[in-house]
Formats: structure tokens, C-alpha cells, sequence
């Protein structure tokens, strides 16, 4: 079948001039495409070219969205005059599948589904953006109690590489679906490891999850007009899921700092000045319109989970500081904490939730947090001292607030589903008031006679007493 467009009788066809990475540049002597049209060869299927930007008088940027190894110069390309279209539609409910909408999950052809352009401004209104005042559970206490994720809100997992963010937001993923069954999820890989994929897809079809989850791959070995078309991508399903078939939608992206990477290396293929931090001066607004996308609206709540990496164990780093007003909860995974051996590795003191506040959570649930964290607070600035000179010279009531504060400290971990098979332990869940309960008998004392060691890895304090 041609890919031939014509207009005024006569096939438009533009020029190759140059070829620098993903990014191709054509000159079009008559009608000029549109920014975001695709573009494809005169002769042959095997390449799509999205247009990006201006290049200069009738010269424009275009992102090669497949391999660049049959592009030369004074190849001629054709208009589409349409979109990059991406699937959206009920067939792809428990499919797994790349930015052009291929099932990479052996499943076969897709069904019931329809394109849709993935590059749209966020089509809302501001009077029908809302959050709600509810908690999602994770059953994961370090989070439940510290940072609480709201029905409709975006929480952040920031760390460094290795800390453990991807299963963390695996487990997540894994203990909200299995609660809310009328939910749909989506999973964004970006730019992550193809290995990584594969192994989350095998641990939602092995926990039942994967029949209410679609998965959206562009990993780390595609080229970065890939990489960054995943992120919208999987925000054009998620706008269908909430609009289309009016459902709530669980949201998670691993990792958004990749989308944000992609960016950075697209734009210095397209000469675009950085600013002064080496980033792209577009970050900020290609930032603003993946999130503004990925929100509640008319009744039905978008939640999403984020994995952010953070390059060099660097929180200032631009990169991620782009991504923090656009968060309700974040949690900051921290690698001296992980090499203790204290899993889920999250730093408490440095993480924090707007949701935090006895008019979402209740009053004793947040007064048992602020306390629970002052006395970690404490505790931190007490270490030093038994680095020192040991335990032992501290006064006897820093020595109970050390204690206590190492106790809380191990109570806060926890096992995980997705990680039985490796652990050879099932996963804990704790609902979050079971937590709390725990978590003010550690701050009363209730459990001083006991050694700090035992609250390593359980789930509540119900335990201890077997």
C-alpha cells in the first residue's frame, strides 16, 4: 500500500540533508509539514521519522524513531499528514507492548483497540482537577505511616542506583492492584533495563495481577526519541482508561528521570543551547505537560508512582529537583541506610507527604509520625556519640531514646511479594493501623525488654509475642 499523500495533485517529498544520531534533517521546498507529523521514505515502510523542530528556513528537525542505517543524504521522505499514533481500546488490558503498539508478550495481535495521537496538550479543565482526601494502602509501613500516597496524587521514589526503587515500586504495584479491583494500572518502563521488564511481567502474571495491568516498554538499549515517546505513550492509554472507559487509573513510571534524559540528548542532536546546569532550557515545560496528562479528572482518580533515578546519589541534581513540584509524597531510598541491611532502604527524616496531616490521616496517626520522627531526629544526632565513646556514656534517658530509635528503625522493615523467590520468605502486609498501634507501643516503651534485633523484618508486633 502507498504511503503517497497528495496535495494539489502532486506527492509532497522533502530532502535529507543530514543525519547527526536519531536525529535527521529534511528540507521541504513545498508545502512544509506540522510539527509532530510523521514522516516516512518514498520508497519502503522501514522508517518513521517524527517531526520535532525547526531547523531554519524550511528545514526541520525530525526524530528517527527506528534505525538511521538506510538514511543518507538526498534521501526523499514523504508527508503522512497525521500523527505518531499509539493503541488505546480494552485489548490492551494485560498486554505488553513497545511505543508503536508491537506486543513484545507473545500474546498475538492486539484486539478492540484504536490509534490515538500520543503527542496532545493535556485536554482538561481546571474546575474538574481534583484530589482526594483518601489514603491508598500499600501495606508497606515505613510508607503507610510516613508518607501516605493519596487516591489521585503522585508520589516520587528517589534514589541512587541499586537502592532498591524498582522493586520498591514493584511491591507497590503489587499490593494496591490486589485491593483495588476495579482499578486499572499502567507501567511505564523508560529508558530501564530490558532484563527488568521481563522480570516484572513474569512477577504480575505469577501474582494474578498482570489481567488488570498494561505495560508500556521503551527500554535503555532504543535510541532516545524512543525513550521519550514511551512516557507519553503511556499517559495517551492512561487518558483513554480515565475518559475512554471511565475507570481509576494506577499510574507508575520507572524511571521518569530517563524521560527527562532522552530530552537532554535529543536536544543537543538539535543544537538547542542548554542552560547553565547542562540540561535542555526545555525541561521545565516537557516536565508540566507529561504530569499535567497524568491527572484526576471528573471523578476518576489517576494515581501515580514515579521511580526516580538520582545520578551520583545527588538530590539537587536539576534533573530530579524538575520533578518535585509535581509530587505529593517523596520518598528518598538512601545508600547508607541500604549497606545496613535496612530494607525498604528509606531515609525517613528526608522523605515527606502533604498527606501527613490529621485531616487526611487523622489525628493519631499523624501525631504518632511526628513523634516517631523526632525521635529518630534524636537518635541521629546521638550517633555520633556512640560511634564515639559507645552506648554506654550516654545518660540513661539518651540511652532509651537510642534504643527505642534503633527499634523503630528495624521495625520499619519489611519483606516483600515480588521478592519471595528470592528471599525464600513470603511478603509481609500490615495494614495501616495495625502500624500505627505498633509504632506507639515502640514510642511508649512497651517493647524496651526487648533486643532490637527481633523487630528486623516482621510485620507487626504481634509477632514478637510468638
Amino acid at each position: 500500500m502507498a504511503l503517497e499523500k497528495k496535495v494539489a495533485g502532486k506527492v509532497v517529498t522533502g530532502t535529507i540533508k543530514s543525519v547527526a544520531g536519531q536525529v535527521v534533517e529534511v528540507e521541504f521546498l513545498g508545502d512544509e509539514p506540522v510539527i509532530g507529523e510523521v514522516l516516512k521514505l518514498e520508497e519502503g515502510d522501514n522508517v518513521i521519522l517524527e517531526v520535532f523542530s525547526s531547523a531554519g528556513k524550511r528545514r526541520y528537525y525530525c526524530l528517527s524513531l527506528t534505525p538511521t542505517h538506510e538514511l543518507y543524504r538526498g534521501v526523499q521522505v514523504v508527508r503522512t499528514h497525521a500523527p505518531f499514533l499509539f493503541p488505546v481500546g480494552k485489548g490492551m488490558i494485560g498486554r505488553v507492548t513497545d511505543v508503536f503498539g508491537v506486543p513484545q508478550d507473545g500474546g498475538g495481535p492486539l484486539k478492540s483497540v484504536e490509534p490515538k495521537p500520543v503527542r496532545v496538550p493535556a485536554d482538561i479543565e481546571e474546575s474538574g482537577i481534583a484530589t482526594e482526601n483518601q489514603i491508598l494502602e500499600t501495606g508497606i509501613k515505613v510508607i503507610d505511616i510516613f508518607t501516605p500516597l493519596l487516591m489521585g496524587g503522585k508520589m516520587g521514589l528517589f534514589g541512587g542506583a541499586g537502592v532498591g526503587k524498582t522493586i520498591l515500586l514493584t511491591e507497590i504495584l503489587n499490593n494496591v492492584i490486589s485491593n483495588q479491583k476495579d482499578t486499572l494500572s499502567i507501567f511505564a518502563g523508560i529508558g530501564e533495563r530490558a532484563r527488568e521488564g521481563l522480570d516484572l511481567y513474569q512477577k504480575l502474571a505469577e501474582t494474578k495481577v498482570l489481567k488488570n495491568t498494561s505495560l508500556v516498554i521503551g527500554p535503555m538499549g532504543e535510541n532516545p526519541a524512543v525513550r521519550f515517546l514511551a512516557a507519553y505513550a503511556a499517559a495517551t492509554l492512561a487518558e483513554y482508561y480515565r475518559d475512554g472507559l471511565k475507570q481509576n487509573v494506577l499510574f507508575f513510571a520507572d524511571n521518569i528521570y530517563r524521560f527527562a534524559q532522552a530530552g537532554n540528548e535529543l536536544s543537543t542532536l538539535t543544537n538547542i543551547i542548554p542552560s547553565e546546569d547542562g540540561y535542555q532550557a526545555t525541561l521545565e515545560s516537557e516536565m508540566a505537560h507529561f504530569h499535567e496528562r497524568v491527572v484526576s479528572y471528573a471523578g476518576r482518580a489517576v494515581s501515580a508512582i514515579e521511580a526516580v533515578y538520582v545520578p551520583a546519589d545527588d538530590i539537587l541534581d536539576h534533573g530530579v529537583q524538575s520533578i518535585f513540584p509535581y509530587l505529593d509524597s517523596n520518598v528518598v531510598l538512601n545508600r547508607d541506610i541500604y549497606q545496613q541491611g535496612i530494607l525498604p532502604a528509606i531515609d525517613i527524616l528526608a522523605s515527606q507527604s502533604s498527606a501527613l496531616s490529621p485531616a487526611v490521616v487523622g489525628q493519631v496517626h499523624y501525631e504518632v509520625a511526628i513523634e516517631a520522627k523526632a525521635l529518630l531526629k534524636k537518635a541521629e544526632s546521638l550517633e555520633r556519640i556512640v560511634s564515639l565513646v559507645g552506648e554506654s556514656e550516654l545518660s540513661a534517658p539518651d540511652q532509651v531514646t537510642y534504643r527505642r530509635a534503633k527499634k523503630l528503625q528495624n521495625f520499619m522493615t519489611q519483606r516483600f511479594f515480588v521478592a519471595a523467590t528470592q528471599q525464600g520468605n513470603t511478603g509481609k502486609y500490615v495494614p495501616v493501623k495495625e502500624a500505627v498501634a505498633d509504632i506507639a507501643g515502640i514510642l511508649k516503651g512497651e517493647y524496651d525488654q526487648v533486643p532490637a534485633e527481633e523487630f528486623l523484618f516482621i510485620g507487626s508486633a504481634k509477632e514478637l509475642k510468638k
